[in-house]
């Protein structure tokens, strides 16, 4: 493998029985310090694929390798060692509400990790500043909008510093705005922590600000990878009209 593959699939088969598998014989790498979108419609198995990929569905058939490991031949505790290493922000922002926002962004820190609660505090507190949320430490998250939530989120995903975030629908349920800020901040990942980012999203504005390349799923298997200006000029018809059909 590369050693810039962050994730490699060899012939991953995913989905809930090996008579009707939702995607079959999936060929895909992701290169380090790359954001890439995982696009189809719904059902198209994007969702399915990604939890395989994050260790939370065991494949039908096939590898994948995360991080140079074959995540799939670990036990269970090296896999739950190599799995600290990623970050994942699910679609729904899955705060504790019971919890300050600098104490769910810290929550893995102290869960984790053995550091002084001082220094955990103040890493919590500049991992919200880097999300544009100074100053919100001590608001609850009933007390943010869902962008703010989500923005938090993501500094709570990130507060171990993963080599790659793993993010569901990020910008879902966001105002044009209000999305566009998240984008930001997932770019500021990139280009500031150098962390890889995998992005399951239908919002084709957000995958035009982010993505470096995108892969699109249909019909039980991949589509097309590639940039999206070559997406959009696809000559396969779903492809071309998944694209077409959504900017009419």
């Amino acid at each position: 493998m590369n050693l810039d593959s962050m994730l490699l699939c060899r012939k991953l088969t995913v989905g809930y029985s090996a008579d009707h598998p939702v995607l079959s014989e999936i060929e895909l790498e992701v290169r380090r310090g790359e954001i890439v979108a995982l696009l189809g419609g719904s059902g198209s198995g994007k969702s399915t694929l990604l939890r395989t990929i994050t260790g939370l569905q065991p494949p039908l058939s096939g590898g994948v390798s995360l991080l140079g490991e074959d995540m799939y031949a670990l036990d269970d505790e090296a896999r739950r060692m190599l799995l600290r290493r990623t970050g994942m922000a699910f679609q729904q922002d899955a705060l504790f509400g019971s919890l300050t926002i600098q104490d769910n962004v810290a929550l893995p820190l102290r869960e984790l990790t053995k550091l002084p609660a001082a220094i955990i505090c103040e890493m919590a507190r500049m991992r919200l500043a880097l999300v544009g949320l100074a100053g919100f430490e001590h608001r609850s998250p009933a007390q943010l909008s869902g962008g703010q939530r989500k923005r938090a989120a993501l500094a709570r995903a990130s507060i171990l510093d993963p080599e790659i975030i793993f993010c569901d629908e990020p910008s879902a349920g966001l105002d044009p705005v209000v999305a566009a800020e998240l984008d930001e901040t997932l770019l500021k990942f990139r280009d500031i922590l150098g962390i890889t980012i995998v992005i399951v999203s239908h919002e084709l504005e957000s995958v035009r600000a982010l993505a470096d390349r995108a892969i699109m799923f249909g019909h039980g298997k991949m589509l097309a990878t590639g940039t999206l200006p070559e997406l959009e000029q696809s000559k396969n018809e779903d492809v071309y009209h998944y694209f077409h059909a959504r900017s009419a």
